[in-house]
């Protein structure tokens, strides 16, 4: 029995903010200090995406911030056609400069030039940043592969971090690596934070080099693509990519990069391939199973999806959370909410269970009747958190499927009390009221 879209997209949803954090934690806890010995491979760790998304408050009702926040967890995940219709929600809310410049960096990623551009003329219209223009047509151009057209851009602009950096990505996709790392060094002595850190995650690519003194001109270009993977250029690192895979078809981390680039970039099947050859090279490796359940999964092949993630929780990938997240997530999608809902009994047993575990087992445990045992969690819900209006309206609705009218709608009118935007919770009410 396939489960109604009304139920798989609203755990889907919620799976994939809840895991989004920490679906990269591996990444991130294993850097540059773990080398390899052998001086043609990169690190132990591919740590491809370092960025963090802030956890603090926001209040519900501004939806351009919402939706900025949704889309930014998406991004985090290198899911941008989800993250681009979360910029376009935010723009639409009001959301100003900073939904205009995310959503433009969403077509990027997505190879959408031609939307690009029309969000770069809508920048200049609400009055950007010219070195902020700058930057996004300069980008613009050497995604397209007119390097000629992005350095008469740059040489032609007034100087700021913007225009390094640029110049800076220029010269890393010709291989003038003394001008690149000038350049970089000119962005991470500048004023703008978040290019600050972009430059040093690719300094640090030359900077790991440095330990290798035997290393070659392909392991060079395999840490500078990793670095790119970082600071969100998988277009630009791509092709690097291609003459490392296509010169050293043996280089598992390259296949490795290669393929997570092209999942990010929308590019299932050339994704699948990639990392297909990384794991004839490494079968035991969890995290090149994990992104090829990812890759699967994105083909809409939800069972080899889960049997590649079950390899990953059986071979230590962590955090085990997130293989588990994903596991309800293509259980659901192959209408296979037991399987789902073990996962997230799993889950919310933990301590620092998240509230979208507890939406995730209450919509699976509503899906396959279980409506006792949703009602039972959400009541758990509402003690960890009395002040989330999600929380109060999940109890309602387990309430209503357990015949607790009455109480279901007490559930609704707090969740909206909490947050009067809450539509969702606006309609069960009414239903209940027109009864």
């Amino acid at each position: 029995m396939r489960i109604p879209l009304r139920i798989i997209v609203p755990v889907a949803l919620a799976t994939a903010c809840a895991g989004v954090l920490i679906a990269f934690l591996w990444w991130q806890l294993t850097q540059s200090t773990m080398i390899l010995n052998n001086p043609t491979a990169i690190t132990n760790e591919t740590n491809l995406i370092p960025t963090q998304i802030s956890d603090l408050p926001i209040d519900p009702r501004d939806q351009a911030l919402v939706y900025l926040r949704q889309g930014d967890l998406f991004a985090l995940r290198g899911e941008w056609k989800d993250a681009q219709e979360e910029y376009e929600k935010a723009v639409k809310a009001d959301g100003g400069l900073p939904a205009l410049r995310k959503l433009a960096q969403a077509q990027l990623q997505r190879r959408d030039a031609f939307g690009a551009r029309g969000t770069l003329r809508e920048l200049k219209q609400a009055g950007a940043r010219p070195e902020d223009l700058l930057l996004l047509e300069s980008i613009l151009e050497l995604r397209s592969g007119e390097l000629i057209k992005a350095r008469a851009i740059l040489e032609g602009a007034t100087d700021s971090p913007q225009k390094h950096y640029g110049s800076a990505l220029l010269s890393i996709i010709e291989g003038d690596h003394t001008n690149a790392q000038e350049e970089l060094t000119q962005v991470i002595n500048g004023w703008e934070p978040i290019l600050r850190s972009y430059a040093r995650t690719l300094q640090g690519a030359y900077d790991e080099f440095t330990l290798f003194p035997e290393g070659s001109n392909l392991h060079l270009i395999t840490l500078l693509s990793r670095a790119l993977a970082q600071v969100q250029e998988c277009e630009l690192a791509l092709p690097l990519l291609v003459q490392v895979t296509n010169t050293q078809n043996e280089y598992r981390d390259a296949w490795i990069v290669q393929g997570y680039c092209e999942l990010v970039t929308e590019r299932p099947e050339e994704a699948l391939a990639s990392l297909e050859q990384a794991y004839n090279l490494d079968p035991q490796k969890p995290e090149i199973q994990y992104f090829l359940a990812r890759a699967y999964a994105a083909l809409d092949q939800y069972q080899n999806a889960i049997t590649f993630l079950e390899y990953a929780l059986v071979n230590g990938f962590e955090p085990q959370s997130e293989v588990r997240r994903l596991i309800a997530t293509q259980a659901l999608e192959s209408g296979n909410a037991l399987l789902a809902l073990e996962q997230y009994e799993e889950l919310t047993s933990e301590e620092d269970a998240t509230f979208d575990l507890f939406e995730g087992f209450i919509t699976a445990s509503l899906a396959l009747g279980n409506s006792e045992e949703a009602y039972l969690k959400a009541k758990e819900a509402i003690e960890r958190w009395p002040e989330n209006a999600q929380a109060h309206e999940l109890l309602g609705w387990a309430a209503l499927e357990t015949d607790r009218i009455e109480e279901a709608r007490l559930a609704f009118k707090k969740a909206l009390s909490i947050n009067p935007e809450l539509k969702s919770a606006q309609e069960k009410l009414d239903s209940i009221t027109e009864e």
